[in-house]
């Protein structure tokens, strides 16, 4: 069973910014320090938040590569997620209620396993995932909302052979944990609030990160 770790809430909480989000989350993954730990950043918003986590538990910082499948009409709405090592989730519940065709998921999917590639190239050179087997895993993103990537990252995760994931977020809706329960062995958060509607209303500056940026703080991590 996931162990679930949250800060008591006073009124609403709002991060500054993904760096902010990251050193709060770090603060309640010190029990990690000493294990040999690899942290895995979802790009691109949880890049910055990782390398805050990295930097604090002293290791590294690598970029996991998963992409949300969003609705044919409907971008910002997930219904899935795809990832490396051939992971791919759909809810098809949720698409048969969009009444979504199969050549409509077929066309997202192409276009974000193209996404995929580049961003293997541009973030890794073409190397491989991280290895993983037999150390904690780490997966950082900046908010969960369907939490369809993060369920895709962990699959990814255990395929490359961690032998305990941890996924680690700033913000996630209160029934989240539950989602991850029979997935992950510690789903730990900083706010759950019982309704979330926007994970950019957590944070006072929620402006896109950029790829170059993504590079900077990979390189940074490697120092």
């Amino acid at each position: 069973m996931a162990e679930v770790v949250e800060l008591p809430q006073k009124g609403a909480l709002r991060f500054k910014n993904r760096s902010h989000a990251g050193r709060r989350l770090a603060r309640r993954l010190d029990h990690l320090r000493y294990q040999p730990t690899v942290v895995l950043g979802l790009p691109r918003g949880g890049i910055p938040v990782g390398f805050e986590v990295a930097r604090r538990l002293s290791a590294p910082l690598e970029a996991l590569l998963v992409r949300k499948l969003g609705a044919p009409l409907y971008p910002e709405l997930a219904i899935g997620a795809l990832g490396e090592e051939g992971i791919r989730i759909v809810d098809e519940n949720r698409v048969m209620r969009l009444g979504i065709t199969a050549q409509q998921i077929a066309h997202v999917e192409r276009r974000e396993r193209r996404e995929l590639a580049r961003q293997a190239e541009l973030f890794r050179h073409g190397r491989p995932a991280a290895d993983l087997q037999g150390k904690t895993a780490v997966i950082v993103d900046d908010g969960i909302a369907t939490g369809f990537t993060a369920l895709a990252a962990c699959s990814i995760t255990r395929q490359l052979g961690a032998g305990r994931i941890v996924v680690a977020t700033p913000v996630a809706p209160r029934q989240a944990p539950a989602m991850f329960e029979s997935t992950v062995d510690e789903f730990v958060a900083v706010a759950t609030p019982r309704r979330l509607r926007a994970i950019g209303l957590f944070y006072a500056d929620f402006q896109p990160t950029e790829d170059h940026e993504v590079i900077r703080l990979l390189e940074r991590a490697q120092d």
